[in-house]
């Protein structure tokens, strides 16, 4: 069995993986652009963020098999930032106040032959109408620092959730039903009979 190499600095990303029983062997974030490409949108912006993360620490660790992984919040044809600046996280809370917005999370997984395989989820989110003072308690908070789109769904920005369509972990940042199915294609899983 070939060991795995995770291509990120998300913890979050890291303690997904181990619920489904890998420890991987390697935390190797990839260091890369992220500027979006002219009139990019969102998914296909996520599926190169995760092909490019994962191609880079490949190339550093040959023979093992490495998993990369994007996370992008749209508004629709807009890609949302990972937030940095409070001012930034602001403008997009009251961007998604009330309103629905998609959460594209891609994965790829590079074996250790060099066979690339991709898988995209995409989920529905929808957040209540948010007043000012939720959002300035929640930015006084910090948890949206370095998050796309300004929230962190496994923190408090959860009770602002009114309706999800699609994959929690997905929208957290590592789809497990989608990183499931290509760790088993790979061999990294044992078969399983559900």
């Amino acid at each position: 069995m070939s060991l795995l190499i995770l291509a990120s600095a998300s913890p979050r990303r890291a303690e997904l993986i181990r619920r489904l029983g890998i420890e991987p062997a390697a935390i190797d974030p990839a260091d890369i652009d992220e500027t979006p490409q002219r009139d990019e949108l969102p998914a296909r912006y996520a599926a190169r963020m995760a092909a490019e993360k994962a191609a880079l620490v490949a190339i550093r660790r040959p023979g093992a098999a490495v998993l990369g992984a994007d996370t992008v919040v749209a508004a629709g044809r807009r890609i949302l930032p990972k937030t940095e600046q409070a001012e930034e996280a602001r403008a997009c809370l009251r961007l998604l106040s009330g309103r629905r917005h998609r959460v594209h999370s891609a994965v790829t997984l590079i074996d250790a032959e060099g066979k690339a395989r991709h898988r995209l989820s995409t989920s529905i989110v929808k957040f209540k109408r948010l007043t000012e003072s939720e959002i300035e308690t929640y930015l006084s908070g910090g948890e949206w620092q370095g998050k796309a789109g300004g929230y962190a769904i496994q923190g408090y920005a959860e009770s602002w959730v009114a309706m999800l369509s699609g994959s929690h972990s997905g929208v957290m940042g590592l789809p497990l039903f989608e990183t499931r199915a290509l760790l088993g294609a790979t061999g990294l899983l044992p078969p399983s009979d559900g």
